[in-house]
């Protein structure tokens, strides 16, 4: 009972700020942000220009974007609330939402008024409305399906299809989805004698039984166009037919106010030149559903959080995206101090954003966070009050060149890097023999600086055996040309291009072609025994023409980096020098940002671009110009990267305080305040041993070895696999887990392991409690400077000090006692499981 007692208290005292923050964060509720502020006078209107002015036939549609300038500056769409007009009857309608639709050929004046007289005009001409103008079955018939959800990977587009019905997946092989419904089971599926008595229409208009529900109604204009192509006897198209070479949206960008709406319209462009709206036919969706959600016509409305947020339109396998700017809008001043470059893009965004960011850390908030994230540990207490007493302006510059130099600074790195290069132990191919010298290898790289392409193309190219090139290691995990040429595009690109193994990237340009081409960057990687006899562990290159085969279309395709040309590469030379060459080239828009973000999200829990392995055109960076700036710094240095974690340790973004105010503390995006976050599985549990003073026996490991410095996953530590370390499966950091849990609570409360490191009987509790030089607020205060990096209030000093001199009164044992408590309650506090 007395140990939950003086836990609670502990709690309370520790977590103080956090109270204080609940408090401020309460008031916030009453409070009005301003947003983009008072809007001033409509001035003028205009509709924006991206679609075609010709509209060419009965199935052309446009919607119009109404834009309207006030006399503050500000932008608004004004689309839905405008009423419209047209100079000539009988040739196009226009709805109340701005959608157009012809009804005749002609041209026509198209006048858009707002309430209070305002106007602008468009002129739209309408031609071709009465010929039967053949319908384009994947220009026009497929993205139907997707837009209707039929060729999703939860309906027909599944591998195995749905009810015997299947379809590509997101119509990205439109002849075999026309071989599906034209030809396949005779053709049951269309009947072009009654169109209407279609299959194809029937069972999504739920005229007939449907698993997948109700998806178009009669007469709606995708009823129409389906009905049309099937009374046309279902034609495909010639091969000569233009297809999608992109899509625009329009606007691009927008500042926008919270619970405010912007009507988007979408364009494509085609092989032949022309361009088409295809807003209708579009898909959209929004990378943050909490900041903003989109309707299916492109109907954007922000909500009640600030930010960026961005809205992904996809069409015929083409993606882009709008991006929204929602401003809180308060006044920005008395920022802290500019230091570097990293500072002036965060901070132009907080001020464009009108967020204001939190104040600097305090000293021992910045030596436990920075000390954290370098060196993988907590500082000691006696490093703590150094730090404290120091008076020296630059003592923060030199701190984080101390811990870059310091070995903890090459564990901790080389930890990150074993996970997600796979330095595991697999049953007899990977020994201690591969990952402990492998361990060693990356470690050393990271304490001495090698640049990272260096790093990467001795991991990617690596031949010989692990005695004379440990990164060989990397291919006895990475075994298959598949998973190695996956591996490297998620690692070293921050790209997931798994997708485009069976069918085109959903979400980015990457094709089967690109996939394979990719791939036979390692199609020559060969393999034979070792001097020791061992199969399979030498890596070499095979001498040959380097290719892989498209399985779907059987084609033999050469080396090619993502989105550029293919290259041509002599037998003899071995392809994955010249993948290396590519990669770490300046202009190469992947290598460095990939590294960037990624270290980035180290520093801050959260990537520019996040998840950091994700980068994509619908995953748009929170700051474009931030990671720009960072990714040029790095590559100007030479791929230092020593010199990008000083640079981002030194900026004051990443010195701002983890306590956020009543109007940053929605802020997830833009780093306002730093972003509080628990403690890696690793550093947690030696932070634990080292404020008991104790440690942990690893099985194979010299004494004293603690759990950062672990080359491999062969420790089985329950503590590690509770608190989510990785067990390095895969190239993905995700694979690390920092979910709260139930099992780890009880773990810290009630385990014999943490029961016995407060117990040891030569721990810091029975130093303490042996102790008869020092009084009981020197022991405490000590306590404090090990666990938080910082002396104990004046309260919480007095509380914790009448716990152990009551506790004390009666014997040693008793007092020993009461500094185990105190350390058991420490152990359980934020403060002390959170990097903050």
């Amino acid at each position: 009972m007395q140990r939950v007692l003086i836990f609670v208290a502990a709690i309370t005292v520790g977590s103080a700020q956090f109270q204080f923050v609940a408090a401020q964060e309460s008031q916030s509720a009453t409070v009005k942000f301003p947003g983009l502020g008072e809007r001033g006078v409509l001035q003028s209107m205009r509709i924006e220009q991206g679609g075609n002015p010709l509209l060419i036939g009965r199935d052309a549609r446009r919607q119009l974007v109404v834009t309207g300038k006030y006399s503050s500056g500000q932008l608004h769409d004004l689309s839905h609330q405008v009423s419209y007009s047209v100079s000539t009857p009988g040739v196009l309608e226009v709805s109340e939402d701005g959608f157009v639709t012809p009804t005749g050929n002609g041209e026509v004046v198209v006048t858009a008024k707002g309430a209070a007289g305002q106007s602008t005009k468009l002129t739209l001409k309408v031609d071709r409305f009465s010929e039967l103008i053949p319908i384009n079955f994947s220009n026009q018939i497929v993205p139907l399906f997707t837009k209707l959800g039929c060729n999703t990977g939860g309906c027909h587009g599944k591998s195995g299809g749905q009810n015997g019905f299947k379809l590509s997946l997101l119509g990205f092989y439109p002849k075999e989805d026309y071989e599906f419904i034209v030809k396949e089971n005779h053709g049951r599926r269309v009947f072009p004698a009654a169109p209407e008595y279609s299959l194809l229409l029937q069972k999504p208009a739920n005229q007939l039984p449907h698993g997948g529900g109700h998806r178009l109604s009669p007469n709606s204009y995708e009823w129409q166009l389906l009905s049309r192509w099937i009374e046309q006897g279902m034609p495909y198209g010639n091969a000569d037919d233009p297809v999608v070479a992109s899509i625009e949206v329009f606007p691009k960008t927008r500042m926008m106010n919270r619970d405010a709406k912007q009507q988007l319209t979408a364009v494509a462009h085609y092989s032949d030149g022309t361009v088409l709206d295809m807003t209708r036919m579009a898909s959209f969706e929004s990378n943050d559903s909490e900041m903003a959600a989109s309707s299916t016509t492109g109907l954007v409305t922000t909500f009640d959080v600030p930010g960026d947020v961005a809205v992904m339109v996809r069409f015929q396998g083409q993606v882009t995206v709008f991006r929204s700017v929602i401003p809180l809008g308060l006044p920005v001043a008395n920022l802290p101090r500019t230091k570097n470059f990293i500072d002036q893009n965060v901070f132009a965004k907080l001020k464009s954003l009108g967020i204001p960011p939190s104040e600097i850390s305090d000293d021992s908030m910045f030596i436990r966070r920075v000390t954290i994230d370098i060196a993988g540990r907590l500082p000691t207490a006696a490093e703590s009050r150094q730090f404290l007493a120091d008076k020296d302006s630059k003592k923060r510059e030199r701190l984080i060149d101390r811990l870059l130099e310091s070995p903890g600074y090459g564990y901790y790195f080389a930890n990150k890097w074993a996970n997600v290069l796979r330095n595991k132990r697999v049953n007899n191919r990977n020994g201690t023999e591969f990952t402990f010298r492998f361990h060693d290898w990356i470690r050393r790289a990271i304490q001495q600086n090698m640049p990272y392409d260096e790093f990467a193309r001795s991991v990617l190219a690596a031949t010989g055996d692990v005695e004379t090139h440990p990164p060989v290691a990397w291919y006895n995990s990475v075994r298959t040309p598949i998973a190695q040429m996956e591996d490297t595009a998620q690692l070293f690109l921050g790209l997931r291009i798994q997708c485009a193994r069976c069918h085109h990237h959903p979400f980015e340009r990457w094709s089967q072609n690109d996939y394979y081409g990719f791939q036979a960057f390692f199609s020559r990687v060969g393999r034979k025994p070792s001097r020791k006899g061992i199969a399979n562990r030498r890596v070499f290159h095979n001498v040959g023409t380097a290719s892989a085969r498209n399985p779907r279309t059987q084609a033999n395709l050469p080396p090619t980096g993502l989105g550029n040309a293919p290259l041509e590469i002599a037998p003899h030379e071995d392809p994955r020098h010249r993948l290396v060459d590519w990669m770490a080239s300046p202009d190469n828009p992947f290598f460095a940002r990939a590294l960037v973000n990624r270290y980035w999200k180290h520093f801050f829990g959260r990537g520019i671009v996040d998840p950091e392995d994700d980068m994509r055109v619908t995953n748009p960076p929170s700051n474009p110009e931030l990671l720009d700036a960072l990714a040029k710094n790095f590559i100007d240095s030479k791929f230092n990267l020593k010199t990008l974690v000083r640079t981002i340790c030194n900026s004051s973004t990443y010195q701002l305080s983890s306590n956020p105010t009543r109007y940053n503390k929605d802020d997830k995006l833009n780093f306002s305040s730093f972003y509080t976050r628990r403690l890696n599985a690793e550093p947690l549990y030696d932070a634990i041993n080292q404020v008991a003073a104790t440690s942990v026996n690893f099985s194979g490991m010299p004494v004293g070895t603690t759990a950062v410095e672990l080359p491999d996953n062969g420790f089985n530590d329950y503590f590690l696999t509770v608190f989510g370390k990785p067990q390095a499966e895969s190239a993905c950091e995700c694979e690390r887990s920092a979910e709260a849990n139930l099992a780890q609570s009880l773990h810290l409360l009630n385990s014999t392991d943490i029961q016995n490191k407060l117990s040891n009987g030569n721990g810091r509790a029975a130093q303490l409690a042996r102790d008869q030089e020092r009084s009981d607020a020197d022991k405490i205060t000590e306590l404090y400077f090990w666990a938080f990096s910082r002396p104990p209030r004046k309260h919480e000093l007095t509380l914790v000090g009448e716990y152990i001199q009551k506790q004390g009164q009666e014997n040693q044992s008793k007092k020993q006692q009461a500094y185990e408590d105190l350390l058991w309650a420490m152990f359980n506090t934020k403060e002390f499981l959170f990097n903050r």
